[in-house]
């Protein structure tokens, strides 16, 4: 993988990633804002904005901005998260100058209109209604919230209906002017092209970009010293669980050592989790763990759907194969296994510009580089066993423990009793 890296005469960081094979390109504007950036009374703002963004400039109507990109034959969307927000587009290589110039009108210059405005109001309230009905997503917004509290890495991305609905156009346009600046904003493209290429490109369709200074956050500090639990009734079939411990930030070293500890213990369907609760005990049709990186702090996070009958013996289970993890080493095969699994899905997810893009991106605002493949690979190779051991006893704490639960009825006392809440 090739990175190239500059900056325009602006000062707006440039990252390209070169695919000469491919015949496609893909190019993301990045800005350094998410949900974490939020007043409780603004919940879901930079959502909020990143719908609106869709809906018309200057230049263009909604539909137009949609017809521009697709009448190529390409492909436009965005996301948010805790601490970015993304809008990208893929077309051929021979459309890259219209991909740069449609989402720089959008991101830069749209104009927020009083009608769009309001449709879109419905238009995320309805997406905060479907998410409500998906008990998974239910079960990790409840966790980020338990684990989290008031802060907010605990808030919904979406947002309330309530926020979505109280927050005003005047403060959406005010938000976007003090966060969708040069100060907050990178450019990441990836595909048949070269920063050679770019650079002129975007001198032309960024003449004139607002200064601005990036937006602080507060840190996240609170210290958890017994477990915690909470119950979401709600009318499914199915009881939802999601464990979570407080982790490790994006910056820490031992960030690698997680990566493989969460693969042994349940990203896989040869992972023990997946291996005890699935293939042995037929507990659960899903059940996985993941991690998830802040600037100075993280999850660490398994998800699991069990008939509510046998939820009580799942979690007993689910905590005996995680205190299993901090009381023995894993043993040197699961260890070789999981970072040649690690690697091979890592390297096979940067094939796609798109893929490339993203990661790119990630890297550059969360830690103002784009270090290459190569590096990456020898981190993870580079793993110890002592690391693996000395992260599972850090975290894997049952003092640390957050538990969720979304169902419609169930054995509280004794979740409550398995988990050490008397």
């Amino acid at each position: 993988m090739k990175i190239e890296s500059g900056k325009l005469r602006s000062g707006l960081p440039v990252v390209v990633c070169p695919m000469d094979s491919l015949e496609s390109v893909t190019v993301g504007f990045w800005v350094g804002v998410g949900g974490r950036y939020e007043e409780r009374s603004q919940m879901g703002i930079s959502h909020f904005i990143e719908h609106l963004l869709f809906k018309g400039t200057k230049k263009r109507n909604a539909l137009q901005i949609t017809e521009a990109i697709e009448g190529v034959g390409g492909y436009l969307n965005a996301f948010t998260s805790e601490e970015v927000t993304c809008y990208y587009a893929s077309a051929t290589a021979r459309h890259l100058g219209l991909l740069l110039e449609v989402l720089s009108d959008m991101v830069l210059r749209s104009h927020f209109p009083v009608e769009e405005v309001e449709r879109e109001r419905g238009v995320i309230c309805e997406e905060i209604r479907m998410y409500e009905d998906q008990p998974a997503q239910v079960a990790q917004e409840g966790l980020n919230e338990l684990v989290w509290g008031k802060h907010p890495l605990g808030y919904a991305l979406a947002g309330t209906e309530k926020t979505v609905k109280s927050i005003s156009r005047r403060e959406i346009i005010d938000y976007w002017k003090s966060n969708y600046h040069l100060g907050n904003l990178a450019v990441v493209v990836a595909g048949k092209t070269s920063l050679a290429e770019i650079l002129p490109l975007l001198e032309k369709t960024l003449r004139r970009v607002p200064l601005g200074k990036r937006a602080p956050f507060k840190k996240q500090q609170s210290i958890q010293s017994a477990p915690r639990f909470a119950w979401i009734k709600k009318p499914i079939e199915q009881t939802h669980l999601a464990l979570g411990f407080p982790s490790i930030s994006r910056h820490d070293p031992r960030r690698f050592a997680l990566k493989i500890m969460s693969t042994i213990l349940g990203e896989n369907m040869s992972s023990r989790l997946f291996q005890e609760i699935r293939e042995r005990n037929g507990l659960a049709y899903s059940i996985q763990s993941s991690a998830s990186y802040f600037h100075e702090t993280g999850l660490f996070t398994v998800l699991s759907g069990v008939d509510t009958t046998k939820s009580v013996k799942s979690l007993q289970l689910t905590l005996k194969v995680i205190d299993q993890m901090r009381a023995k080493a894993p043993t040197a095969k699961e260890i070789e296994r999981a970072k040649e699994y690690v690697i091979g899905q890592f390297l096979l997810g940067l094939e796609s510009s798109s893929n490339q893009m993203i990661w790119a991106g990630e890297s550059l605002l969360g830690f103002g580089s784009v270090k290459s493949p190569e590096v990456v690979v020898k981190a993870i190779e580079a793993v110890k066993v002592a690391e693996i051991v000395q992260l599972s006893k850090a975290i894997l704490k049952r003092d640390r423990l957050n538990l969720v639960a979304v169902a419609e009825e169930l054995p509280e006392k004794e979740i409550r009793r398995v988990i050490g809440i008397v």
